[in-house]
C-alpha cells in the first residue's frame, strides 16, 4: 500500500495518524465500527461521511439513536420530526452524535384492523436497529397510543441507555362555547346522534373542532396514560408526560432530554436500571391516581416481560387497590391533558402520593423518583375571567380530598374469566359496580353493529352484552371495540350504561361499566366462547368476581361442542401473530420476545 500523507482524517481505522494500534472506547458505536481499522472502518466511516459529517463525529463520542415513530398516517406522531431536531440539538451540546432513524408507525386512528395488531411488530423493528446498528444509547420519539409502549418494549430487549420523549397532547378540543375532549366526545356525540338528541350538522360542528393542533389524544386516554407510565417508569424527564405539543416548553424538554441521554451512556445507566419491579409499582399507583385507560395493564405487563421483572394481575391489583383517585380529566372527570398540565402535571399527583411510592426508584435524570417530584407543586385556576384570589377549582384534588378512593383498574376473576379480566372503576357507573343480568350473546362486532339499531331487539338496560371473538387470536390483534353502543331502542329512553363484557380491548378515551380483557379469549375456548344467550351473568367489582351462572355440568357439554374459529389469516404477521402470541393476562406479547437479548454486538456485514 502506498505510504498516505499525514492528515487529520483516520487512514486505516478511526485513530489518530500514524497510530499502529485500534483504540478502544468501551462503547460499541467505536469498538465495533467507526474506530475499526481497515477495510470495514472505512466501509463505515466513507459511507456515513456521505452526509456530510466531518471526522469529528467518528472519535468516539456517544452516539445516540433518534428512534422515531413519525408519519403522516400517524396524527398524534405527525410533528416529531421537528421535535427530533430539538433532541440533536441537544445531543450535539452535550458532545454526542445523534443519528435519526424510522420505524413503524402505529396510528390508532386509521389502522386497520387495530394498531394492537402491529405494537409487536413495531417493538421487533426498535430492537433490531438497535442492536444491529452503532449506537451507545437511545431517544425513544413517542406519542400515539402503541408507539410509546412498542417502543419501550424494543428498548428493554436490548438494554441501551434509554429516554422516552413523548410528543404531547393537543390543544383542548372546542365545540360550542365548550371543552371537549378527543375520543371522549366521539361516543358521547354518536350516541346522541343515535338518540335525536343531537344534529348532524352539529355532529360535523363537533368533527372540525375537536381535534386543532398536533399532538395526541388531550383526554386521559391510552396515549396520555402511555406518556404518563413512561413518566411514573422513570423514563422520562420529570414533567415532560403533559406538555402539550404545541407549547414551546416541550421542545425545551425534548433538548434536555438529548443532552441527558449523553450523560446516561457516559453513566451507563441503562433501561434495565430504571425499570425494577419498584418503577412498576409507581407506574400501577400513578395510573390509579390519574384514571389511567385499561390498556395500561397489557402494556405494563408486556414491559416487564421483555426487562425481566415479574408482573402479574394480582400485584397490579394490590397495588391499585386504596390509590386516591386525584385526576379530574375526561373520560372520567371534566377537564382535559392541557388543564392537567397548568394544574403541575404528573409531578404533582406523584407529590401527593408520595407516601405510597417507593421514593428510591433512580429514573434517567440519574435522581430518584422521590428527589424529582420533592417540589412538585399542585395548582388550582381560576375560573374564567376571574381575578387573582377569586374562587378556583382543582383539576387535580389533594389526597385528602379526592374523587374517590380504589378507583383505578380492578381485576375480576371468576369462573368466567379464569386468568383474569379487568374494569376501569373510575369509569363505570356506581349503581352497575354489583349486578346480575341476562346475557345478550354476539359472536363477533359485524354481528353486534347489525342489531344494535334494531328496534325489536331483544334486550332491556338489565341486559348483559357479550361479544366474543374479539381478542388478541380471534380478531385477531384485540382490537378497541369492547365500548359497545347502547342499543338504539335504549338510547332513546336514555339509559346512557349498560354492563358489557368481551375478550376485546377499549379505547382510553371510552368509558362505561365495560369489563375486558377477559382471559382465557374465545377463540382458544375461554369460558367466555360458552356463554350463550340467556345466561345469568353475575358482575361484582368490589369483590372482584365475574361468574357465569350455568352448572359446571352444561359448561362440560358446551365445551365438547365447542369448536375453534378458523385462523384469520394463513401468511404474513397476522399469521406468525396468531401462532405465537400470549393471553392479555401475559401482555399479548410474541411468546419468543419475553425477556433481554442484550446489546451483543453481531458478526461482521463484509
Amino acid at each position: 500500500m502506498t505510504d498516505l500523507p499525514p492528515t487529520n482524517d483516520p487512514a486505516e481505522g478511526n485513530v489518530l495518524a500514524g497510530e499502529s494500534e485500534q483504540a478502544t472506547t468501551g462503547r460499541r458505536s467505536f469498538d465495533h465500527w467507526f474506530g475499526e481499522h481497515g477495510r470495514n472502518g472505512f466501509i463505515h466511516r466513507s459511507w456515513m461521511k456521505s452526509q456530510g459529517f466531518s471526522e469529528e463525529a467518528f472519535d468516539g463520542r456517544p452516539v445516540i439513536g433518534i428512534c422515531n415513530t413519525w408519519s403522516e398516517l400517524t396524527p398524534c406522531n405527525a410533528h416529531l420530526r421537528r421535535l427530533a431536531e430539538s433532541v440533536k440539538r441537544g445531543v450535539w451540546q452535550a458532545g454526542g452524535f445523534p443519528l435519526e432513524f424510522p420505524v413503524m408507525s402505529l396510528g390508532e386512528t386509521l389502522l386497520r384492523p387495530t394498531a394492537m395488531l402491529f405494537r409487536n411488530l413495531l417493538s421487533m423493528d426498535v430492537e433490531e436497529s438497535l442492536r444491529g446498528n452503532p449506537l451507545d444509547g437511545v431517544v425513544l420519539l413517542t406519542g400515539c397510543d402503541k408507539t410509546t409502549p412498542g417502543s419501550i418494549m424494543g428498548a428493554a430487549s436490548v438494554d441501551l441507555p434509554t429516554i422516552v420523549v413523548t410528543g404531547g397532547p393537543m390543544l383542548n378540543g372546542k365545540f360550542r362555547g365548550c371543552d371537549i375532549g378527543s375520543g371522549t366526545a366521539v361516543w358521547r356525540f354518536t350516541q346522541d346522534l343515535n338518540a335525536g338528541r343531537m344534529s348532524a350538522e352539529d355532529f360535523a360542528a363537533a368533527e372540525a373542532g375537536q381535534s386543532r393542533s398536533n399532538g395526541h389524544c388531550m383526554t386521559m386516554g391510552t396515549a396520555s396514560t402511555m406518556a404518563c407510565m413512561a413518566e411514573s417508569l422513570g423514563l422520562q424527564l420529570t414533567g415532560g408526560a403533559a406538555i402539550p405539543a404545541v407549547d414551546s416548553r416541550r421542545y425545551v424538554i425534548a433538548q434536555k432530554s438529548g443532552q441527558r441521554i449523553v450523560e446516561m451512556v457516559k453513566d451507563d445507566l441503562k433501561i434495565s436500571d430504571v425499570l425494577t419491579r419498584d418503577a412498576f409499582a409507581n407506574a400501577v399507583r400513578a395510573n390509579a391516581a390519574i384514571g389511567g385507560s385499561t390498556n395500561f395493564v397489557i402494556h405494563l405487563l408486556a414491559i416487564a416481560g421483555r426487562v425481566g421483572v415479574e408482573l402479574t394481575l394480582d400485584d397490579i391489583d394490590e397495588w391499585a387497590r386504596g390509590v386516591p383517585w386525584l385526576v379530574d380529566l375526561q373520560p372520567s372527570g371534566k377537564y382535559l391533558m392541557e388543564d392537567f398540565y397548568y394544574a403541575g402535571g404528573l409531578p404533582a399527583v406523584m407529590k401527593e402520593i408520595l407516601p405510597l411510592l417507593k421514593t428510591e426508584a433512580i429514573t434517567v435524570t440519574g435522581k430518584t423518583i422521590g428527589e424529582n417530584v420533592a417540589n412538585a407543586e399542585r395548582i388550582e385556576a381560576t375560573y374564567p375571567g376571574g381575578a387573582p384570589g377569586s374562587e378556583t377549582y382543582a383539576v387535580i384534588r389533594p389526597v385528602g380530598d379526592p374523587l374517590g378512593s380504589g378507583a383505578g383498574t380492578a381485576v375480576l376473576k371468576g369462573n368466567l374469566a379464569p386468568d383474569g379480566a379487568v374494569i376501569k372503576q373510575s369509569a363505570a357507573s356506581e349503581r352497575l359496580s354489583r349486578h346480575r343480568g341476562k346475557a345478550l350473546v354476539f359472536s363477533s362486532i359485524e354481528e353486534y353493529d347489525k342489531a344494535v339499531d334494531d328496534p325489536d331487539l331483544d334486550v332491556d338496560e338489565d341486559t348483559v352484552l357479550v361479544l366474543q371473538n374479539a381478542g388478541p387470536r380471534g380478531y385477531p390483534g384485540m382490537p378497541e371495540v369492547g365500548n359497545m353502543t347502547i342499543p338504539r331502542k335504549l338510547a332513546e329512553i336514555g339509559v346512557d350504561d349498560m354492563v358489557r363484557i368481551s375478550d376485546a380491548r377499549m379505547s382510553g378515551t371510552a368509558y362505561g361499566t365495560v369489563v375486558l380483557h377477559v382471559t382465557p379469549e374465545a377463540a382458544v375456548g375461554g369460558p367466555l366462547a360458552l356463554v350463550r344467550t340467556g345466561d345469568w351473568i353475575e358482575l361484582d367489582v368490589p369483590a372482584r368476581r365475574l361468574h357465569l351462572d350455568v352448572p359446571d355440568e352444561e359448561l362440560e357439554k358446551r365445551r365438547a361442542d365447542w369448536q375453534p374459529p378458523a385462523p384469520p389469516s394463513d401468511r404474513g404477521w397476522a399469521r406468525l401473530y396468531v401462532d405465537h402470541v400470549t393471553q392479555a393476562n401475559q401482555g399479548c406479547d410474541l411468546d419468543f420476545l419475553i425477556g433481554r437479548t442484550g446489546s451483543a454486538v453481531a458478526r461482521q456485514s463484509h
